[in-house]
C-alpha cells in the first residue's frame, strides 16, 4: 500500500507519491507479478497501451496489456530523473519515460524505449492508478 503523504509543497508530495508508485510498479513488471501489481490499479481503471485498445477495468488491463508485454521484456526501468507530475490533493498526473529490452522470435534482443502517462487518484488512504497509457516511443527515422 502506498503511503499517504501530506505536505504544504504539493509538487514535492506529487513526486514522492509518483516515485513510490513507479518503483513498486517497476518491480512488479520485472518480476512478472500480476497479483502484486493489481492493488496499484483501481478496479475501474481505464487504460490503453501497446496491445490494449481502450480497456475498462483492472482485469481487462491485466489480460489484454500486461500479460502480452511483461513476460516478453526484461530490465523494465522508469527514468525517474525525467519524471513530471501535476495535480491536486486528490489526483496526480504522472508523465515518465521508460526503457526495457525486448526479444525477437529469433532470440535477438532490442531496445524498447517508451513513455507512460498515469493518473493516480486518492482512494481512501491510498493512491491508485485510475488511468494508464503505456506506449513505445516514436521511432526516429
Amino acid at each position: 500500500m502506498l503511503p499517504v503523504i501530506v505536505s504544504d509543497h504539493l509538487s514535492h508530495t506529487w513526486n514522492e507519491v509518483a516515485r513510490a508508485f513507479l518503483i513498486e510498479m517497476q518491480e512488479c513488471v520485472r518480476a512478472v507479478d500480476y497479483a502484486r501489481a493489481r492493488p496499484l490499479f483501481a478496479d475501474d481503471v481505464v487504460a490503453f497501451g501497446t496491445f490494449a485498445a481502450v480497456v475498462e477495468g483492472r482485469d481487462r488491463l491485466e489480460h489484454e496489456q500486461w500479460r502480452n508485454v511483461w513476460p516478453n521484456i526484461r530490465d523494465f526501468t522508469f527514468r525517474l530523473n525525467e519524471l513530471h507530475c501535476l495535480g491536486t490533493e486528490l489526483w496526480i498526473c504522472v508523465i515518465v519515460p521508460w526503457d526495457s529490452i525486448g526479444q525477437r522470435a529469433d532470440g535477438d534482443s532490442f531496445s524498447r524505449p517508451g513513455r507512460a502517462t498515469l493518473v493516480l487518484s486518492r482512494r481512501g488512504d491510498r493512491w491508485v492508478a485510475t488511468h494508464s497509457h503505456f506506449s513505445l516511443a516514436p521511432s526516429r527515422g
